[in-house]
């Protein structure tokens, strides 16, 4: 490959993020077609080989947003071709917002609170209060979490700039539970809504230790519409801390997790650790190196699974 042919390549692949995180299909088909570098007809030669038929005009017309794939051959060719751009699996057929005329996109299987927490009771509760029915909540397509240590070893706060897409039209807000460390006090905990969101209300339970906080949107969603917004809690009412877990009640989507600490309070070693459901044993543990000049370490998941995973630390 030619030098200027890499820097173009290069330079298309910030866009096919942009495109696979956040979509429309046909932006995210094109700038993978881009990407590779591939023209139509040896597309649908590749198609051909995964013994499926679908002409350059049709594949033209769904890179322009002319049509849009809606019948089972074409739902095959999809998947093929996230195969021959090599994307991650179901990054193009997730954008496939709702055919007109139909109810809206698939919504994934989705896990209950109670087989994610303990304190499901206590936040299906809260849920209630807020008029919150489980099926009618976004899923989340893109999540990076950020935790903070104190020097103290309590869990002084966190921040969270996710991306979740609508499964029905209407959709205008998004319920982030915080579900602090033993001893927390979540009447004491603060909720700011940082981009693209605004604070609703605010619910809590002192004994589970559990606050539910409604951030809305200034915009309703139509089924297929992607929302990326920003919002964060503030804590550092409990004590020391040994771990952050985060609970998944669908399977896809990127999660990135860091947790910094402060410098006078670091750890001995960390670990990310996986669990299916609450009452789980854990598993999928591996070792974390802690960054020397920023004091933190990170995980990435680029395809959760519905469950919970995340980053447990040793003090001595």
């Amino acid at each position: 490959m030619r030098l200027g042919e890499r820097q173009k390549q290069a330079a298309q692949a910030p866009e096919l993020d942009v495109a696979l995180r956040s979509g429309p299909f046909h932006s995210a088909l094109r700038a993978a077609i881009a990407a590779r570098r591939l023209p139509l007809h040896r597309v649908r030669h590749h198609l051909a080989g995964h013994g499926v038929n679908i002409g350059v005009t049709s594949l033209s017309y769904w890179q322009q947003g002319a049509r849009r794939p809606q019948r089972p051959e074409s739902m095959r060719a999809v998947r093929a071709l996230e195969e021959i751009l090599e994307l991650p699996e179901e990054s193009l057929i997730r954008l496939l917002g709702p055919v007109p005329g139909t109810a809206g996109p698939k919504r994934p299987a989705a896990r209950s609170y109670r087989s994610l927490i303990e304190a499901s009771g206590a936040v299906e509760r809260l849920l209630a209060e807020l008029e919150s029915p489980l099926d009618g909540r976004p899923h989340t397509v893109g999540h990076h979490e950020r935790v903070r240590i104190g020097a103290h070893r309590q869990l002084l706060g966190r921040d969270s700039q996710q991306i979740v897409r609508a499964h029905r039209d209407g959709v205008d807000r998004y319920v982030a539970i915080h579900h602090g460390s033993p001893g927390c006090s979540p009447a004491d905990v603060a909720v700011f809504a940082m981009e693209n969101c605004r604070t609703g209300r605010v619910r809590w339970d002192d004994r589970a230790g559990v606050l539910v906080a409604e951030l809305l949107f200034d915009a309703r969603l139509r089924a297929g519409d992607t929302h990326l917004f920003h919002y964060g809690f503030e804590d550092g009412t409990a004590g020391s801390a040994s771990e952050y877990v985060r609970g998944f009640g669908f399977s896809g989507g990127q999660y990135a997790l860091q947790v910094r600490f402060a410098d006078d309070a670091l750890p001995v070693r960390c670990h990310r650790f996986a669990q299916r459901s609450a009452a789980d044993p854990r598993g999928g543990r591996h070792e974390l190196p802690l960054s020397g000049p920023h004091r933190s370490v990170h995980m990435v998941e680029p395809q959760v699974r519905a469950g919970l995973v995340g980053i447990g630390w040793d003090w001595e």
